[in-house]
């Protein structure tokens, strides 16, 4: 496999890209709050190195099937942070609201089938089956991840809830990242693996200079504290003692009425 200068300058950005997300994450003490995303960037930095060396030592066929073993673990882990941020999100106390649950529920369903819809109709000429299996797969995980952030940034918006966060920062980063990989995973489709084509090249660097945007994004949104909490005024705080006085009545009154 020859890496030409552009490859080499994609491949050196993207490594000091994590490393320098790492950091942030590690000096601003980000982990705790979001240790899904910290092992997905963790293990984004071994990749690198991992597929570097198999690259120069290594075989084209160790190469090939050690980078689709690792892409596998980038979709899992990527779905994992999926998980990590709706739960911050809708699930902030520690229990899931029923109806945004149930919302929840109907959309993932939804987009597997729309996603596993879509890579069926997807038809890219190929030479090898196993080169259909490798485009429609990556189709299948692009689209996948797409339709999820988009639910849940449409879901957190109709529900009223915060954005500015840092939470909604990564997701942001991930949901732009995972829509520009569905329109570049269309192109790669149509041009396919059937011969060498600059086009499909061209696609591919493309995809990765989206996901280096997405890096910037994020250690810059991630060094930087999230907003304050906006300060309960002394009309809420009567309001919410009296709402509590309410439902304490009421409740004392229900009890009477059993007794």
């Amino acid at each position: 496999m020859h890496l030409t200068g552009i490859d080499l300058l994609f491949w050196a950005g993207s490594f000091l890209g994590h490393i320098v997300l790492l950091s942030v994450l590690l000096i601003r003490r980000r982990t705790r709050e979001f240790p899904i995303f910290t092992t997905l960037i963790s293990a984004n930095i071994v990749r690198t190195i991992v597929l570097f060396l198999i690259q120069h030592y290594g075989t084209k066929a160790d190469y090939f099937y050690t980078y689709w073993s690792l892409a596998i673990l980038d979709v899992l882990l990527q779905l994992g942070v999926v998980y990590e941020m709706t739960s911050r999100i809708f699930r902030p106390l520690g229990a899931w609201a029923s109806d945004i649950k149930r919302s929840l529920l109907v959309w993932i369903a939804g987009s597997i089938a729309l996603a596993a819809g879509l890579t069926w109709l997807a038809s890219p000429p190929t030479r090898l089956w196993i080169q259909t299996a490798m485009i429609r797969g990556s189709f299948f995980s692009a689209a996948l991840l797409s339709e999820l952030f988009v639910g849940m940034i449409v879901l957190s918006v109709t529900a009223g809830l915060p954005w500015k966060t840092h939470v909604a920062r990564i997701s942001q980063g991930l949901g732009i990242y995972s829509l520009s990989s569905v329109l570049i995973e269309v192109g790669r489709t149509y041009f396919s693996l059937k011969r060498e084509t600059r086009a499909y090249d061209e696609l591919s660097h493309a995809r990765i200079a989206v996901y280096l945007v997405c890096l910037v994004f994020w250690i810059i949104m991630l060094w930087r504290e999230p907003p304050q909490p906006r300060e309960m005024t002394e009309q809420m705080r009567r309001q919410l003692l009296e709402l509590q006085r309410s439902v304490g009545h009421q409740l004392q009154s229900l009890r009477s009425r059993r007794e």
